[in-house]
């Protein structure tokens, strides 16, 4: 039959009764029925709200969370977030639009990313919110743009540090990067914020994303207020605004463990004291994405085939890496691992084989699941991909070989 690799741990988070996995209280085949087609994207918010209370809990109270758009911008999902989180963050006009839609105060909204075009810098100007500054020369037009309309943009610096988050995912700082201004060319720019005249509120320090090493976070934290401190000497009013970025990882794959708070909420809570002690006004902010959505969604598709290619079974699928690229492996892995992936319907089933699920695109990529094991499914069969609840659908390549559209619920 093949090697198999590693059986994944149950995802308990959606409960299984009958042999059939529930979101939002309701049984897949149900909700199948009620989405009216497949594939589809379902987010609990049951499990949005815990995650969120999970973090008031563990964290020291006066911590901002603060939900990055980018990991799941579902206008229902950023909707629910948005009454949970103390602010939003957005990385295009696009984004801005959903979270003002949201009825988010806009002074509680950050606008990151480099590369923002002019009528989005405009844009987010018009609407109050702050622009987390990526470059002198967007500094430039930021303040360009401001006097055309007669308005004081709010800004933060984006901190390129000199320093990365240690086995992350993906790594954002540290060494030559697109995102943010080094570190050592910071004090230049503060200093022509104050000659432009902009409300300067603070830093945003983004490492890395996707950790479970909370030892590596702790690290990452203590070099981020560090750099805070010395930077806030040169800055040209009071430093406000503190965002220490996120970088808390989910777990995926087999061996992965959940990350361990205590550690970061510990080291968090001996901070504190010291910055508010040297920047009074300082409010310290952690974005997450990943961390508040990621386990709360599913991916489902419909088995339309099944076939035995020389001895290995195949199930073939209406969905695939069109929609869901980083479950196919090709969203930032090296080495491509399988997402936690179950027949949603026959969740353990009176059978079991070792097969691979795929969609129906043209490549050799479009693999959802390579020679694992799962409950023998069939033609109409439902296949559930959990820890799909962030960078999922907005992902992926959705034009690819001009597939009908995915839809996205919230239950």
């Amino acid at each position: 039959m093949g090697k198999t690799c590693p059986i994944h741990w149950p995802m308990s988070q959606f409960p299984v009764v009958d042999d059939c996995v529930q979101v939002g209280g309701i049984p897949l085949t149900q909700l199948a029925a009620r989405v009216g087609q497949t594939p589809f994207y379902a987010c609990d918010r049951r499990l949005l709200d815990q995650r969120v209370a999970l973090l008031r809990d563990a964290l020291p109270p006066t911590i901002e969370l603060h939900y990055a758009i980018k990991a799941n911008p579902m206008p229902a999902v950023v909707q629910h977030m948005a009454g949970l989180v103390d602010g939003l963050d957005v990385a295009s006009a696009g984004e801005l639009s959903v979270a003002l839609d949201a009825g988010t105060n806009p002074t509680r909204i950050s606008f990151a990313g480099p590369g923002k075009r002019p009528p989005e810098l405009a844009a987010a100007i018009a609407a109050g919110i702050t622009i987390n500054l990526e470059s002198p020369s967007e500094l430039e037009t930021v303040a360009r743009l401001g006097q055309e309309q007669d308005r004081q943009p709010q800004v933060t610096v984006r901190v390129n540090p000199d320093f990365e988050l240690k086995a992350s995912g993906m790594k954002m700082g540290g060494g030559p990067k697109p995102f943010g201004v080094d570190a050592e060319q910071v004090p230049a720019l503060l200093r022509r914020i104050g000659e432009l005249g902009l409300d300067f509120q603070g830093f945003h320090i983004f490492t890395g994303s996707q950790n479970l090493r909370a030892e590596a976070i702790v690290e990452a934290h203590d070099r981020s207020f560090e750099l805070a401190l010395r930077l806030a000497i040169n800055a040209p009013g009071p430093v406000r605004l503190l965002n220490v970025g996120g970088g808390f990882g989910i777990p995926y794959f087999p061996g992965d463990k959940p990350l361990d708070l205590a550690p970061i909420t510990a080291n968090l809570e001996r901070w504190l004291p010291v910055a508010r002690a040297r920047l009074p006004e300082i409010r310290v902010v952690l974005e997450l994405g990943r961390y508040l959505v990621g386990e709360a969604g599913v991916y489902v598709a419909e088995v339309v085939d099944r076939k035995v290619s020389r001895g290995h079974v195949f199930l073939i699928t209406n969905g695939g890496m069109h929609h869901h690229l980083a479950a196919s492996g090709n969203f930032g892995q090296v080495i491509r691992k399988n997402y936690p992936v179950a027949v949603g319907n026959r969740v353990v089933g009176t059978e079991r084989e070792v097969v691979s699920v795929v969609g129906p695109l043209c490549t050799p990529l479009d693999i959802l699941a390579d020679r694992m094991e799962l409950a023998r499914a069939d033609v109409g069969d439902l296949i559930v991909v959990f820890q799909s609840g962030a960078y999922g659908l907005t992902a992926s390549p959705t034009a690819f070989l001009s597939h009908p559209p995915c839809l996205e619920v919230l239950v």
